[in-house]
């Protein structure tokens, strides 16, 4: 299951490692998205402000889906960037019904310390609701880097992404991630913008050098209980 902040999460961190790990490996993953996405461009939350471009958006969200294969996505409407307003157990709650219905082995979300606070406050809450406790059926917590969000924590802040675990990508992995982050109508960005294209391959190439592959994308493993 991977467990995300907002549409588009979901493919900037491991779009192309989903990609491959549903087609080369037959595995049945569940994308779910806690906030809406867009509604902090304004002053004040207004979902009817954006209610036009909120619909578009859950279009671009199935358009993403079909393109990496995800089985399925569960969207939710936590306020945009907003996190922090909300009590975290009502975050932990959805995450746990999450779980419960599907059942996973393994959970995939954002970094602890990426700039974003709805990435931390993920982060916190997939943490908490996958206590290691005999009954736990999530054996493997793997946090993932989010251009645009990881990259730009303080360059003095001792909790940096440093990765310990990586997922070689074909030029199919890669082209389909980009692809799904180019459905995001309000979401890409050209370059040099970190989840522009050409941004997303340079990336990906950097860390297939650093791990002596083509291509590849950067996990950081939390736990792992065999």
């Amino acid at each position: 299951m991977v467990v995300v902040a907002h549409p588009d999460d979901e493919v900037l961190g491991l779009g192309g490692a989903m990609h491959r790990l549903i087609h080369e490996y037959g595995c049945q993953v569940r994308a779910v998205i806690l906030g809406e996405g867009i509604t902090s461009r304004s002053e004040q939350r207004d979902s009817l402000l954006w209610e036009n471009e909120l619909k578009i958006h859950k279009s671009n969200i199935e358009t993403a889906r079909l393109t990496i294969g995800y089985e399925s996505v569960g969207i939710y409407d936590f306020p945009d960037n907003r996190f922090d307003t909300v009590a975290l157990l009502d975050i932990i709650k959805v995450i746990e019904k999450e779980k419960e219905d599907f059942q996973p082995e393994v959970i995939f979300t954002h970094h602890g310390g990426d700039v974003n606070i709805d990435h931390q406050r993920t982060f916190e809450a997939v943490i908490t609701a996958c206590r290691p406790m005999a009954q736990e059926n999530v054996k493997t917590i793997i946090a993932f880097e989010t251009m645009s969000g990881t990259e730009w924590r303080a360059s003095n802040d001792p909790r940096h992404f440093i990765p310990n675990f990586f997922i070689a990508l074909s030029d199919q992995d890669l082209a389909s991630k980009v692809k799904a982050m180019e459905a995001y109508e309000f979401e890409k960005r050209d370059y040099p913008h970190p989840r522009s294209p050409e941004a997303l391959k340079i990336r990906a190439q950097m860390w297939g050098v650093s791990c002596g592959k083509y291509l590849a994308e950067a996990f950081c493993i939390v736990r792992r209980i065999d």
